[in-house]
């Protein structure tokens, strides 16, 4: 028997991940398979009636071993993949797609699933017996349990194919952003940098024995050249190498796979009795329904668009004044947008990074974590991890219990996919009477430490880890019997609460004096620049508003109709983004083909919920602010009724237990200053 495919005999039962052989994967994945199998022939033979515990309770713990497995290897596909590991991934995504439907459709377990749905009236089942009941029963019936035999294999088929192409789709993406580089020899394109950003630059190019500097499309590359280099010819050829990802005609694109993977997910809603994959999809989310949605995006749409004019014109006159620009294009966006920040604020990115240290910014979060929830994050050194720039932590309460074991990842590096996530090694769940705490990871892309300095936060990374932090707090607070109910398992539309509630104590000068210290002189960060983050905070707002709402109703457009007519990516793109578009269309450029939240994350008709969570979040920490950010008992209620529960109940039920009410999208388009 591999590591992989037992009981992790170590501490807190963590991952091994020293002891962990690239070869044992795919005999471990054929083990973990054959022992969730078992599993679920032992509940299907089962001579007895079936039975709430027997049966549902029964198939919600089955194929731990296979869960663990799956966890461990996939968020190092995420964290630290190589070519190995990605065709490891090729070969058991299928086999995964397949397991899963061949209990979906497994008509035996099926027949004892109903039986007991069937008789739910009279079970006298608990609102999370009752949850987890009802979740089971759908998991089979909006999964094709319904359907005769040869649909079922249609939908086999489509499953194994959606699996592979979304794991296509990742590879290209990543393999496109590692492929390109600027790689700069003479100093005067630098102009404008942040001596940081160049300094990493430089370090880049000496790992790699080049001469100068080198900057790729990581973020903690791309966004500071777009942000700050004099240079508009190069801010270009950045920013059209950035937009041309995986829409180049060669061997990694994905227009192909775009058209096939919309065009499936349809087929696929169609088969199960769905008009199309953003109504089969939204049934399980608060907003329930496609029409829902688009009428909030529109909504929004409605009162964000005359301020992104605005703002537009405002900057295109600056553009025109500062440097006699005619025509601002996508590459000037941001470079602009800082310049004008400064002039009206006076105040950048520069000038606040001192102030956040990433060490200091982790204590900070830990530090309001303590506040609001009584948690105590210790550093420990004898949990084992999959790379040397991973720390681990010992999460306890204020009765020194363990809550969590966290792991944070803060840095970029070769095998590491963009973007900032939270994810878990292992649920919690209550078994046997022991209440199995959660394993938590955040991962991020943060500029590294250099020879001279710590590694310094701009202001949007310090909320960037405030969010993950907010998920994480979502995983280590859960408390909750099952294990598919835990943590962040709840409506898509709901996930981003925790996260995005997290970013306000960003703003609020009682909380930045916990961690905004000077890394050099150790000086509180001064009042002044704290007013001019809150003030500045609503800045361009109807501009980031319309980006956003862009980004949801192209998600829509893939999702809440028919695809199949569409033959050409690029025209349709053109045409969704028609209502919401102020720049100039870029030819060589494609926002599709990068999509990773909807092509290969989890977000498929899910994109509008970042907007969805603001309304909930701001109307959320409004309640905090009216009592104080700190106040015991509103923390206590959140936690209480949000945090810990997981998704044992209709997360409305969940948001009015904890407000009050329900949530009023007032709070948001105040913050924003959109009303």
């Amino acid at each position: 028997m591999s590591v992989l495919t037992q009981y992790f005999n170590t501490k807190h039962n963590t991952a091994p991940f020293s002891q962990i052989k690239i070869e044992d994967y795919v005999p471990a994945f054929q083990e973990g398979i054959k022992l969730a199998k078992a599993e679920i022939d032992a509940i299907v033979n089962n001579p007895d009636a079936p039975t709430f515990e027997n049966t549902i309770v029964a198939v919600d713990f089955s194929g731990d071993i296979l869960d663990r497995l799956s966890s461990v290897f996939f968020n190092l596909n995420s964290a630290e993949t190589n070519d190995e590991m990605q065709k490891i991934a090729q070969e058991v995504s299928p086999w995964l797609s397949e397991f899963g439907n061949d209990i979906r459709l497994n008509a035996d377990l099926f027949a004892r699933v109903k039986a007991v749905y069937d008789q739910k009236e009279s079970l006298n089942l608990n609102p999370e017996q009752t949850t987890l009941l009802d979740k089971k029963y759908k998991s089979f019936s909006r999964n094709g349990a319904n359907l005769p035999e040869d649909k079922k294999n249609q939908l086999r088929e489509i499953d194994k194919e959606l699996s592979k192409l979304s794991l296509q789709f990742g590879e290209n993406v990543l393999a496109e952003t590692n492929n390109f580089e600027l790689h700069l020899t003479d100093e005067k394109d630098l102009s404008g940098l942040p001596e940081g950003t160049i300094e990493a630059a430089r370090l880049l190019a000496k790992n790699q024995e080049k001469e100068g500097w080198i900057f790729t499309l990581d973020h903690p590359s791309y966004v500071p050249f777009l942000t700050y280099a004099d240079n508009r010819e190069l801010r270009k050829k950045m920013a059209i190498a950035f937009g041309a990802k995986a829409f180049q005609g060669n061997e990694f694109d994905n227009q192909e796979n775009v058209l096939k993977i919309a065009k499936l997910r349809h087929e696929r809603a169609n088969l199960l009795g769905y008009k199309t994959h953003a109504h089969f999809v939204l049934e399980e989310r608060m907003a329930e329904s496609p029409e829902k949605v688009f009428s909030f995006l529109n909504d929004l749409l409605a009162k964000a668009k005359p301020a992104a004019q605005k703002e537009f014109a405002e900057l295109t006159a600056f553009a025109k004044e500062l440097d006699g620009i005619e025509q601002l294009e996508k590459w000037d966006g941001a470079y602009y947008s800082e310049k004008l920040k400064q002039q009206l604020f006076n105040l950048d990115d520069e000038k606040l990074k001192p102030y956040f240290q990433l060490e200091k910014v982790l204590d900070g979060a830990f530090t309001v974590a303590k506040k609001l929830y009584g948690l105590t994050f210790t550093e420990v050194f004898d949990i084992d991890k999959y790379h040397e720039e991973v720390t681990t932590y010992e999460v306890r309460d204020a009765d020194d219990k363990l809550v969590s074991i966290f792991y944070a990842d803060f840095f970029p590096r070769k095998g590491k996919r963009n973007g900032a996530w939270m994810t878990s090694f292992k649920s919690q769940y209550v078994k046997d009477g022991i209440n199995e705490r959660p394993h938590i990871s955040n991962v991020c892309n943060f500029t590294k430490p250099t020879e001279t300095k710590p590694s310094l936060l701009t202001f949007n990374e310090v909320t960037t880890l405030f969010h993950e932090f907010g998920h994480g707090l979502h995983g280590m607070l859960a408390d909750t019997v099952y294990p598919s109910l835990s943590g962040t398992s709840v409506y898509w539309d709901f996930v981003e609460l925790p996260s995005q509630i997290m970013e306000n104590w960003c703003y609020e000068p009682e909380a930045l004096a916990l961690f905004a210290n000077h890394y050099e002189t150790g000086e509180i960060i001064p009042i002044e620049y704290v007013q001019k983050i809150k003030e500045s905070a609503s800045f361009q707002e109807g501009l980031a508003t319309l980006r956003q709402l862009s980004f949801g109703l192209l998600d829509m457009a893939w999702h809440g109709q028919d695809p199949t007519s569409i033959t050409d990516l690029k025209a349709f793109e053109t045409e969704q983004f028609a209502n919401t578009q102020l720049y100039p269309d870029v030819k060589e450029n494609a926002m599709s083909t990068a999509f990773s939240h909807i092509f290969q994350g989890g977000y498929s008709s899910g994109y509008y919920s970042y907007k969805w969570a603001e309304v909930l979040d701001a109307d959320a920490f409004e309640y905090f602010h009216e009592n104080g950010i700190f106040n015991a008992e509103v923390a206590k209620k959140f936690k209480d009724n949000v945090l810990s529960k997981g998704g044992t109940e209709h997360p409305m039920t969940l948001y009015k237990r904890f407000r009050g009410q329900e949530p009023k999208p007032e709070a948001l388009l105040k913050r924003a200053g959109l009303l």
